[in-house]
């Protein structure tokens, strides 16, 4: 499947949303907030369209497999970042959101491997929950102060950073798990230097 399908496009605007999502933090002012929040949260939604319309219409392809949690990593890591960097996470929510970034790491790292055995690690529904949650704690810490004054946003947003973090250990064990069943099974050993020969 083309690099120009429109799942793939859908996933490569993910990417290039980044540094525009970025840029609004340097703009002053209550809007540009608001703006980097509505383009994230456009963002969070091809996640879901892009999956969506390759199955429906049968373009599922290696590209996209490989684009897809590319993208997503790379908007999670650069927001959170980036609110850190600027100061709109307090101390304690840097906490959950260091095990984020940890545990994308890890299930990356498993990925990679597991792929070099032909193995899929399917994304579970309660990952999935985990992603809804990230992705609206995300949006709504963006927002922060420029939120109404009767709304606790920055508190809102920070707990549900940490309910994320929570699943997202639950679901980072449960890769691990099944990660490591796969690692401890014996592997066949390589053909010797005859037979390949009398091959």
């Amino acid at each position: 499947m083309p690099i120009t399908s429109l799942p793939n496009l859908l996933t490569l605007s993910r990417i290039l949303a980044i540094p525009v999502v970025i840029a609004t933090f340097y703009v002053p002012g209550d809007y540009a907030r608001w703006f980097a929040c509505a383009l994230f949260s456009a963002a969070g939604v091809t996640d879901w369209l892009d999956g969506h319309m390759a199955r429906r219409w049968e373009q599922q392809s290696e590209i996209g497999r490989f684009l897809d949690p590319i993208a997503d990593k790379l908007l999670v890591s650069a927001i959170l970042f980036m609110l850190t960097a600027f100061g709109r996470l307090s101390a304690e929510a840097l906490l959950p959101a260091l095990v984020i970034l940890c545990r994308e790491i890890l299930v990356s790292g498993l990925r990679e491997y597991l792929a070099g055995l032909r193995v899929g690690m399917p994304v579970s529904r309660l990952a999935k929950w985990k992603t809804v949650i990230q992705m609206v704690a995300i949006g709504v810490l963006i927002v922060g102060d420029a939120g109404p004054g009767f709304v606790p946003v920055t508190a809102i947003g920070e707990t549900l950073l940490w309910i994320a973090a929570i699943l997202t250990l639950v679901t980072g064990y449960d890769y691990l798990r099944a990660g490591l069943r796969h690692m401890a099974r014996p592997r066949a050993a390589p053909a010797s230097r005859e037979s390949e020969h009398l091959a």
